[in-house]
């Protein structure tokens, strides 16, 4: 593969993982969705292909291995985070006044 393929693969790569980022994003403003199954499908199935995709670009030599294993290391943290954030929000008991 040449490098302006190389270049091009990864280009794609990113704007792929993009988009993953959106979407998670997307919801961080909607938390109320981050419980709903259909999201997770949907967020599973995109990370899984986009894992695929990288792991056939590594093998190609388009992209290292490291760099590889962070794009989906960044996208999961990114997704860890807002189901934390969601948790931390309605998972938190109010206190009551004046007693225990």
């Amino acid at each position: 593969m040449n490098v302006q393929s190389k270049g091009q693969a990864l280009q794609i790569l990113k704007q792929d993982a993009e988009k993953i980022y959106s979407l998670i994003n997307s919801q961080k403003e909607h938390l109320c969705y981050a419980a709903c199954p259909a999201f997770e499908e949907v967020v599973d199935t995109q990370l899984f292909g986009l894992s695929k995709q990288i792991d056939f670009a590594i093998q190609l030599g388009v992209l290292g291995e490291e760099e590889g294993h962070q794009i989906i290391a960044d996208l999961e943290t990114s997704l860890n985070r807002m189901y934390s954030d969601y948790f931390k929000k309605h998972t938190t008991k109010p206190q009551r006044e004046g007693g225990i």
